[in-house]
């Protein structure tokens, strides 16, 4: 399923993923300007998680659990 979010509430969701222990891969804007993934790694870890620039977040849990996360976001449309 995908979801349509800004900045806060991605950033909402990646906390609540977080506190439910759901590890997430994360997607930012600067990832798209570098070549290959060992750069998209560094680029996300050289940025402090408030000031992540995201742009999208993948995660596969429980539909139940997933659901608790993405509350109050709706459908990319």
């Amino acid at each position: 399923m995908i979801y349509g979010a800004d900045r806060p509430a991605l950033s909402r969701a990646l906390e609540r993923a977080l506190a439910r222990n759901v590890t997430p891969a994360v997607y930012t804007e600067d990832m798209f300007r570098t070549t290959h993934d060992a750069a998209n790694r560094e680029v996300v870890k050289g940025v402090i998680r408030a000031e992540l620039n995201l742009v999208g977040l993948a995660m596969r849990a429980e539909r139940k659990v997933i659901d608790k996360i993405v509350d109050g976001l709706k459908f990319h449309g």
